[in-house]
């Protein structure tokens, strides 16, 4: 490998080929080769990076083909959730660098098995996808947490609330094989436990769970669900999962410590929200809030995919590659925020119980 540049190979071509279309035009990065199972996403993504200047793309229908075959450094999965740590083992074992999406793991024995398959290879680079930890108000707010303007946090909560409009919609379109459809929404919480943590430096030890009753949605079941957790640190964390609301799309969050506390404008959608604070050590600011003005990017940004979150997510990737670097978002950190959706999903069949989460 070049020590400058880093040869990307993708598998997945909806939400991979977003992505990747985000980084082609960085120094640091040639695409080289393509991945999915159907050959009309591959035939897009040629014309689409073709227009990016990407040319002399090596296609693949076959991820195992394309790990033997290809001229890659590194791969970035971005398949159903239900081959992320499979396509993961394969790659490592291959000796490819993996950047994986969300879900990171389905199942307490993924985890163990992704932990282990990194532990194999320590010459690599594993990081999940957790785009939201590149929200330009969370790295703020991860900022003013390590310089203690918020002290030592006490409670956390955030919600991912999303749909669109049940009545407009037809039983094809949630299609029975699709990972959305069969999994508990709580698994799907690191959008919301993942930056709190990544900000935190903690991991929950117990969760309990409990899913709403009201059933409106003739089409999902179950698609709603609250848990709470606690701590190694003692703190608690509360995480809404809401994917049958009358909304678009938003995401909030609140964070309180013994020193200040912050949280996200809930009267604007998340593109444009800023955050409010108070500060022990800002005169004032116990009655009126303090607006931080940083919303999901900096005001000088060109914004990509995601509020610019998944290009510098790719790029902290491809740098921690470059510059013989352990990742943030390394393997550790990837059961801390997964784990907790599995088994707060276990607390929510059992009615809310209490429930000890596992320290792998």
């Amino acid at each position: 490998m070049n020590e400058k540049v880093v040869k990307l190979g993708v598998v997945g071509l909806i939400r991979g080929l977003n992505v990747v279309s985000d980084v082609a035009d960085h120094p640091e990065v040639r695409i080289t080769a393509v991945c999915d199972m159907q050959q009309e996403r591959i035939d897009k993504a040629v014309e689409k990076l073709g227009t990016l200047g990407v040319s002399n793309l090596q296609c693949y229908t076959d991820f195992e083909e394309m790990l033997r075959e290809a001229d890659i450094d590194a791969v970035y999965i971005a398949t159903y959730a239900t081959y992320h740590v499979p396509y993961v083992i394969l790659a490592l074992d291959a000796g490819k660098h993996v950047i994986s999406e969300i879900p990171a793991l389905n199942t307490l024995e993924e985890a163990r098995a992704l932990k282990a398959a990194v532990l194999r290879h320590p010459e690599l680079k594993y990081m999940v996808g957790e785009n939201c930890c590149y929200w330009a108000f969370i790295q703020t707010w991860k900022q003013m947490y390590d310089e203690g303007k918020l002290g030592e946090a006490i409670y956390a909560e955030s919600e991912y609330i999303h749909s669109r409009d049940w009545r407009e919609m037809r039983p094809e379109d949630y299609p029975v094989e699709h990972w959305r459809s069969f999994n508990s929404p709580i698994k799907y919480l690191t959008h919301n436990l993942g930056p709190l943590l990544y900000i935190m430096k903690d991991r929950c030890v117990s969760a309990s769970c409990m899913v709403p009753e009201v059933k409106y949605n003739p089409y999902r079941k179950d698609k709603n669900a609250v848990a709470i957790f606690r701590t190694a640190k003692g703190a608690v964390i509360r995480i809404l999962i809401c994917f049958d609301a009358f909304v678009g799309f938003d995401h909030n969050f609140s964070l309180i410590g013994t020193r200040g506390s912050i949280e996200t404008d809930k009267i604007k959608r998340l593109d444009d929200a800023h955050s409010f604070a108070r500060f022990a050590d800002v005169p004032g600011s116990r009655d009126e809030k303090v607006e931080i003005p940083v919303a999901l990017h900096l005001p000088d940004e060109a914004v990509r995919g995601h509020g610019g979150a998944d290009e510098k997510m790719m790029m902290s990737f491809i740098k921690c590659i470059i510059e013989d670097k352990k990742p943030e978002l390394d393997v550790d950190f990837a059961i801390h925020i997964s784990l907790p959706g599995i088994i707060a999903a276990e607390s929510a069949e059992e009615g809310g119980a209490l429930k000890e989460i596992p320290a792998l």
